[in-house]
């Protein structure tokens, strides 16, 4: 699987990595070590999670914590989740991240990113303090900041943040415009979730409770050629990771083949430059100003 350079860190990292939200509830121990152990095995070597992903954090550690040296480890902070105190609490927060090390059966991290985390908070700087102290204690090899619309925009100009994990893709480009430019500027890795838009427009229907139904009435508008086709999740996966600044996508699933056929889509390698610029003129045409980031 191809690997790039992830920025300003130097790690090289697959193009598709492990998002860990979905096995965080209801997923086996024995399901879980079958699903990361065929992604390691099929090349991908980013894990991505979070303290606030359900157990995700605790079957990742009991899964391949002793694969470590296979793979970049990254999961985010800034929820209490059962922990006694305030979401962003500087203290509370520092205890999140030992309690992440213990869960997942490490004595560091490569990645800390704080979890959508508000303008508001940052500008106080003391969850920053809190990263940057547990990167001097060696708990962590890198910060940065996950987030998306004007949140990301400041939290990069910061200059604080080796990393950017943020949402992209057909129906959510907002962060091509406002954010990358700046991220690009300052080399830094960038992780994108939800790389093809759940693939929403695949159904007729979706439940407004749904989380892809913002994505799936925005497709229902946009009307891409590409949607009718039967490559049509390749074509969007292939255009975010097409986007200038783009490193990894990170993608969720609890099945164990689906990285096999996700890496089949990627074979017909970068989207062909005037079919990219057709979805992007398409965006700018058709997208209101409310289309902002989905975080």
């Amino acid at each position: 699987m191809e690997k790039r350079t992830y920025g300003k860190t130097g790690m090289d990292v697959s193009v598709l990595g492990f998002g860990a939200s979905e096995i965080g509830s209801g997923v086996s121990q024995a399901d879980v070590d079958k699903l990361l152990g065929g992604a390691i095995d099929a090349g991908l070597n980013i894990i991505d999670t979070a303290e606030c992903y359900g157990d995700s954090e605790e079957l990742i550690g009991n899964a391949i914590s002793h694969r470590r040296d296979d793979f970049y480890l990254f999961t985010k902070c800034g929820h209490a989740s059962r922990i006694d105190g305030s979401d962003w609490d500087p203290v509370v927060l520092a205890a999140t991240i030992d309690r992440s090390l213990k869960r997942l059966k490490v004595d560091h991290v490569d990645m800390i990113h704080l979890h959508s985390c508000s303008e508001e908070v940052l500008r106080k700087g003391e969850v920053i303090e809190v990263l940057q102290r547990a990167k001097q204690e060696g708990k962590t090899r890198f910060i940065g900041y996950s987030g998306d619309t004007t949140d990301a925009l400041y939290a990069v100009k910061t200059d604080a943040f080796d990393s950017l994990e943020t949402s992209l893709n057909v129906a959510d480009q907002e962060v091509i415009d406002l954010v990358l430019p700046e991220a690009i500027k300052r080399d830094m890795g960038v992780t994108v979730k939800r790389p093809i838009a759940n693939a929403a427009w695949l159904f007729d229907t979706v439940d407004p409770d749904d989380y892809a139904y913002a994505y799936w009435k925005r497709l229902r508008e946009l009307q891409y050629g590409f949607q009718s086709e039967p490559d049509s999740v390749g074509t969007a996966l292939r255009f975010t990771l097409s986007t200038p600044g783009v490193h990894t996508a990170i993608v969720g699933t609890t099945k164990p083949d689906r990285w096999q056929q996700n890496a089949k889509l990627l074979e017909a390698g970068p989207l062909d430059p005037e079919r990219y610029d057709e979805i992007r003129r398409r965006w700018h045409e058709i997208a209101p100003a409310d289309w902002t980031g989905r975080t």
